[in-house]
């Protein structure tokens, strides 16, 4: 039976509760990052696979995405050097860390303020979500709620409802309706209101 996620205390939680993911966010804590969180699929996945009553398995994430906000060092060298030291800290996941304070040159945005800013420009709002280790506990980032993450609907974020190609060439790239065969898809064109996966 799917466990029953309703907020972001649920989220966190779920979390706390999974020790190979706190272990990830406790390691990325370790490096003291300035607005470092790990976000997308991290978070995405380990929900979606519990509202389909699955355990979440950290070895099927294609990447770790660590994100931070650092425009004093926004060169991509800092990150690969973060990559590295996170490969030795913890070897195993492929660990992909980018600095928001350039990424808005790649995505043809005005320059994001933050991480949350950054991570509002994401392409869906089920991915445009983070989480982090602070104080001992497990903090989420979700700059357009969780509603649609809890709900199982795939939609574009406001940045991308005018990127329509780019937003339907990255659905197409996925597996999401086969793998999470609940969710709802939505595209640009429909005004972001979703549509039953088949």
């Amino acid at each position: 039976m799917a466990a029953v996620l309703r907020s972001a205390r649920d989220v966190a939680a779920l979390i706390e509760a999974h020790a190979p993911m706190r272990g990830l966010l406790a390691v990325v804590a370790s490096l003291g990052l300035a607005d470092g969180w790990i976000g997308a699929g991290f978070v995405r996945n380990a929900v979606w696979d519990v509202l389909h009553g699955r355990d979440f398995d950290i070895g099927s994430l294609d990447d770790v995405d660590v994100v931070h906000f650092d425009p004093a060092d926004a060169g991509g060298a800092r990150d690969a050097a973060l990559e590295e030291e996170l490969r030795r800290l913890r070897p195993g996941p492929n660990w992909q860390v980018r600095n928001q304070a350039r990424m808005h040159r790649r995505n043809g945005d005005r320059p994001y303020r933050d991480t949350a800013d950054a991570i509002a420009h994401w392409p869906e709002t089920a991915t445009a979500v983070a989480a982090r280790l602070a104080g001992g506990r497990v903090e989420i980032l979700a700059p357009h709620g969780l509603d649609d993450l809890l709900g199982l609907t795939v939609r574009p974020t406001p940045a991308f409802r005018g990127k329509t190609e780019i937003y339907r060439q990255r659905l197409a790239g996925k597996d999401w309706a086969v793998r999470w065969p609940r969710l709802h898809l939505s595209g640009p064109e429909s005004g972001g209101e979703p549509a039953t996966a088949p």
